[in-house]
């Protein structure tokens, strides 16, 4: 895929970057090599490449179970506004 100059002033102007006139050439060069170097990763076939682990390792699983006690009444007996055991903030946007 072939990058345009108005495609990086688009990508900087979203990124909000500022970028020299004389680095854009450089950039839409580098962007472009990047994005054709993904797409040749795209195109290889990886559904029978298996996945190990170096070390031949499994994973420890932990027993999914509650380690903390439930402190909500004494976080809220200590927050500015709670109403209905929900925390009440400013509007921030109108």
């Amino acid at each position: 895929m072939s990058l345009q100059r108005a495609d990086v002033e688009k990508i900087a102007h979203l990124a909000r970057i500022a970028l020299d006139e004389a680095d854009i050439p450089l950039y839409t060069r580098n962007l472009s090599n990047i994005l054709d170097f993904v797409a040749k990763m795209n195109a290889i076939e990886t559904t029978e490449t298996p996945m190990a682990h170096p070390l031949d390792a499994i994973a420890r699983m932990r027993p999914d179970v509650v380690t903390e006690t439930d402190q909500r009444e004494l976080f809220q007996g200590i927050a500015p506004q709670v109403e209905a055991g929900l925390y009440l903030v400013p509007k921030v946007i109108e």
